[in-house]
């Protein structure tokens, strides 16, 4: 029966709810000091994010602590490359590394399709356990990488602050980038349904540089493949509700409503009001407080929380940061957001 969903799934379905349901990106992790306990007994990110019970237990930690709506698997979004052949390693205050960057047809032609049952046996196992240790008091969320950003990490072979190797292999050989990005779109659109089968309930997919695209990049390169994304997933999961978060989306937020998911969620560069004006009535919002806020005071969190809940009220909405909480977050004002979500209520009424 619907009344026994979960409210954030309800929500992501366009139910009618008391209110929006609250969760954080990177809700799990580095600002929680259970969390940087466990990290100092096993100090590798893949093998907290690859072990079923470190990932378990991360993906837990918030939920044990602030009770958000949602419980979000604790991975990566460069987890299913290794399945498809590329190696990499994630190396603490530096980021990602790709050891052999993707940069030629031979090497694109080498790439494996993505068997998750196979390469990724430990994500169902997490998502399955999720999904029965919070029954019906929070939504289960998976996510994966969009294609470009998949490519841009393992073009560059890590982080870049300009995207000059991707793009010059996009302006100099479109042919063997779209040919990567196909590739991506497939594995990844084959994760996602592994992740539904598994036990998400919702999806979200980040396609993090996209937003270092001009529009009509944005267009060529990111959003055909997110598209096929969504239509792969969309075909055998129709009702499983799809969410896209791009950083830096302020020029594309029309863009991304196009692609078919059922949530954009909105960075905060952007006022919520007018954000939402730019999307369709039946697309929903996710988002958007800045999260550096989370810095600020209690009272500060809560008005800002009520605004953003206001200026998206009568859509279907989603209370989010819009990015990560950041490291070195105080955790009472984690608890603060949300509590403050829950009780939106209540502070609206006292204005």
């Amino acid at each position: 029966m619907t009344e026994l969903l979960p409210l954030l799934l309800r929500a992501a379905k366009g139910e009618t709810v008391s209110r929006p349901p609250v969760w954080m990106m990177r809700q799990a992790g580095r600002y929680m000091k259970v969390y940087r306990d466990l990290r100092d007994k096993h100090p590798s990110f893949r093998d907290r994010s690859e072990n079923p019970d470190l990932s378990y237990e991360i993906s837990m930690q918030p939920f044990h602590e602030f009770k958000p709506d949602g419980v979000i698997l604790f991975s990566d979004i460069l987890t299913p490359l290794p399945g498809m052949g590329i190696d990499f390693d994630i190396v603490e205050s530096k980021g990602p590394l790709i050891n052999d960057p993707i940069r030629n047809l031979k090497q694109i032609e080498q790439l494996k399709s993505l068997e998750p049952r196979e390469s990724l046996p430990f994500v169902g196992e997490v998502l399955s356990r999720l999904r029965e240790s919070v029954g019906n008091q929070a939504a289960v969320l998976g996510f994966v990488g969009a294609p470009w950003t998949l490519a841009a990490y393992v073009v560059e072979g890590k982080s870049s602050k300009n995207y000059s190797v991707i793009k010059a292999m996009a302006f100099q050989e479109p042919e063997l980038l779209h040919k990567l990005l196909n590739h991506f779109a497939e594995s990844i659109a084959n994760y996602l349904k592994y992740q539904i089968d598994s036990g998400a309930q919702v999806v979200q997919m980040f396609d993090s540089w996209a937003g270092q695209l001009s529009p009509i990049d944005y267009d060529t390169f990111a959003a055909p493949y997110q598209k096929k994304v969504v239509d792969l997933v969309k075909d055998t999961h129709p009702d499983t509700p799809m969410i896209l978060y791009i950083s830096g989306s302020a020029g594309v937020i029309e863009r991304m409503a196009n692609t078919g998911v059922d949530i954009v969620s909105l960075d905060w560069t952007v006022d919520m009001a007018e954000g939402s004006s730019r999307l369709p009535s039946n697309v929903g919002i996710q988002g958007n407080v800045d999260p550096g806020l989370l810095f600020g005071t209690p009272k500060m969190i809560e008005a800002r929380i009520v605004d953003t809940v206001i200026k998206a009220k009568g859509r279907k909405h989603i209370l989010n940061l819009g990015h990560g909480i950041l490291p070195g977050t105080p955790e009472e004002n984690a608890r603060a957001f949300f509590e403050a979500g829950k009780n939106v209520n209540e502070l609206i009424r006292k204005i």
